[in-house]
């Protein structure tokens, strides 16, 4: 998402090498970079302006430490600001009421709350172990109480049904009373969105917040609006008693503005990021992660998280074991690492989270999330006995593994050929051959020369 933002600050930096110190030129030449920059990702003015002026009188007679360059300072600097403009420190959901919470979703239609009402759902099931009910008070959308019950079922998180003629204020009392008799944890409460602020939307959900007293009134907003996010925000936080923010689309193509702007247009941070489609595609929000990984930094503590969080801890305590002795990883394993990807968001997802130049050199190497679903499509069509004993798999069977998985015969050579590859790597790892292992992974992607 902040590709463009990330290469443009990266510019800025390179026009600081070989200078001996941060000076007021130097500075006030770099800063009007980096201002074309936060323009051109949409974000707001007034953010802007105080971010720049709070960079600039930090790098003025900011003394740089002798193992720094003046680039190196100034992206500290940066990077500092990047993370106060963003809330400074990760808001958590403030839970600690007499159950049930109540949680109300605000925001226009489009932006996200069905969805983002089921993947927070997931999330406080998951994260918190709370016991959640879910109410739609969304009467004009034909679909959304629809939408809403079948993310309930998905989740495993209870719906609370609604009767024809109901209006939202009753729905959400009852609702409420509903989730007082059955001992749930927290109610979230999808409300409805119009295309643009109404009186009629103001007011409806304002009684809503007046009934409820939610504990959390999170706004949700669509990342990829930039500018036209963050006047919306600013219109439902002069209208409602906002807590924080859920930004969506964050894995799309929009330019970052949003994620800049909103904290200090609202004044409430941002709570969580939608990151992908599925369900488990809703993350706390970092301040500091997110600053990184738009200069370039990349997030590998994310990574790490996701990783542990996805995986089976049996299944990857046995491949550990199989890669220290190496020997018997075999084909299944193989496989086994491509569906841990896919379970972390695929390729796109992981790339994303990578600092930059790995990224970048990855994505230079032309690593095609559908070459990664064929290669899982060549070992599924093997029989068991070959994914255990590839060095059985000679011409015939090649053929039979080439036609069931619909590839040439040339493809299942080169997937037996990466495997032994991979094979050899781990031994060599477990050899403490590091240099053996990098010229190995050269051999496999003749890119990296």
């Amino acid at each position: 998402m902040f590709d463009n933002l990330t290469e443009r600050l990266s510019g800025v930096i390179k026009t600081l090498r070989g200078e001996a110190r941060l000076t007021e030129s130097n500075i006030q030449e770099a800063l009007r970079e980096v201002r074309m920059a936060l323009i051109e990702a949409d974000v707001a003015l007034p953010a802007i302006k105080v971010f720049i002026e709070q960079v600039k009188q930090r790098a003025i007679g900011h003394e740089v430490m002798d193992s720094l360059t003046p680039g190196q300072a100034l992206i500290g600097i940066v990077h500092q600001e990047l993370i106060a403009i963003m809330g400074g420190e990760k808001a958590e959901l403030s839970l600690n009421v007499a159950p049930p919470a109540v949680i109300l979703m605000a925001g226009l239609q489009g932006a996200g709350k069905t969805t983002s009402s089921g993947k927070l759902a997931k999330w406080l099931m998951e994260e918190k172990k709370k016991k959640v009910l879910l109410v739609s008070c969304d009467i004009y959308r034909p679909a959304a109480i629809d939408q809403l019950a079948l993310l309930a079922e998905q989740t495993g998180a209870e719906f609370f049904p609604v009767q024809t003629g109901q209006q939202p204020a009753q729905i959400g009392t009852t609702a409420l009373d509903y989730a007082r008799r059955h001992h749930h944890d927290v109610v979230i409460v999808d409300t409805a969105g119009r295309l643009g602020i109404d009186e009629a939307m103001m007011q409806e959900i304002t009684q809503l917040e007046q009934l409820l007293k939610p504990v959390e009134t999170l706004f949700v907003v669509d990342a990829m609006q930039g500018q036209d996010a963050v006047n919306t925000a600013k219109a439902f936080s002069d209208a409602l008693p906002l807590t924080g923010v859920i930004l969506t689309k964050l894995d799309g193509d929009a330019r970052g503005g949003a994620a800049l702007s909103v904290r200090h247009v609202t004044g409430k941070p941002i709570k969580f990021a939608g990151v992908a489609e599925k369900l488990s595609g809703l993350e706390p929000f970092y301040p500091d992660r997110m600053a990184s990984r738009i200069l370039g930094m990349g997030d590998v503590l994310g990574l790490i998280e996701e990783a542990q969080r996805t995986s089976d801890k049996k299944e990857a305590e046995r491949l550990m074991k199989k890669m220290k002795s190496g020997k018997g990883f075999d084909l299944n394993d193989f496989r086994q690492q491509f569906q841990q990807m896919k379970k972390m968001g695929g390729m796109g997802a992981m790339l994303e989270k990578l600092p930059h130049q790995l990224s970048q050199a990855a994505q230079n190497m032309n690593v095609d999330e559908k070459i990664i679903n064929r290669t899982e499509g060549i070992i599924n069509a093997m029989t068991p006995q070959e994914r255990t004993k590839p060095e059985i798999i000679k011409a015939s069977r090649k053929r039979r593994i080439a036609t069931g998985s619909g590839v040439s015969v040339q493809e299942v050579n080169r997937l037996l050929s990466q495997f032994e590859q991979t094979r050899k790597m781990m031994k060599m790892m477990n050899k403490g051959g590091m240099s053996k292992m990098m010229r190995a992974v050269k051999g496999m992607f003749p890119q990296m020369r």
